[in-house]
């Protein structure tokens, strides 16, 4: 099977972390059957039964549901030396045949019954990293630069693991996730790209004109 489809549907329950949140929704697991997906409000996930913990820094409409492809989860367990079961990075679906970096800002993905649209990048956080026990995984995740990405939900519905993933739209630039991340982190010289992509996350595009104006 070499099409584009969801293996997995992941969601989480909050528990314990020696972070500063305290608690986390990161460890998500596989759903079985179908799994209700809404436009969510602030600070919460488009997935029903989906726990967010730190409400400053995810959830809300523009980052309901992060994806992340199986094709990277196996190059992270290569390079790790350990087992990446889905759900793993956080992630809501585990994809396979999508090139989740590779996704331009406001491309939008068939999926089950819903509708969703590309919006912004992951940005690894401290909690990722006390999740995975990796010294220095914020530094070690920004360099390779395969954040995933997150969807806002256009049409609500449900997902199942093994639904189809169908790109009905691409729009007519070529910023992608993985260049919205290399701006945001790696390669400021790239933020003069973000600012006029109406698709991009607003917290994101307020982020690069500011900086672009500074």
């Amino acid at each position: 099977m070499d099409y584009a489809r969801v293996l997995s549907v992941n969601v989480g329950e909050p528990r314990p972390i020696e972070a500063s949140v305290g608690v986390t929704g990161i460890d998500k697991r596989p759903a079985d059957g179908p799994v209700p997906v809404t436009v969510p409000g602030p600070s919460r996930s488009g997935l029903a039964g989906d726990a967010i913990c730190d409400v400053t820094n995810h959830g809300g409409p523009d980052q309901a549901v992060y994806a992340y492809a199986r094709e990277d989860l196996d190059t992270w367990a290569a390079e790790l030396g350990r087992e990446l079961p889905a759900g793993v990075f956080g992630e809501n679906l585990t994809t396979s045949g999508v090139d989740t970096t590779g996704a331009l800002i406001g491309e939008r993905w068939r999926v089950g019954t819903t509708l969703l649209e590309v919006s912004c990048p992951r940005i690894p956080c401290r909690t990722f990293a006390v999740w995975l026990e990796q010294e220095r995984w914020q530094h070690t995740f920004t360099q390779r630069a395969l954040p995933g990405a997150y969807l806002r939900v256009l049409t609500p519905g449900a997902i199942t693991a093994g639904d189809s993933i169908d790109i009905v739209h691409r729009p007519d630039h070529d910023v992608t996730i993985g260049v919205v991340f290399r701006a945001l982190t790696l390669e400021p010289e790239l933020l003069p790209r973000l600012v006029d992509i109406d698709a991009l996350s607003g917290k994101f595009r307020d982020r690069a004109r500011k900086r672009v104006n500074a």
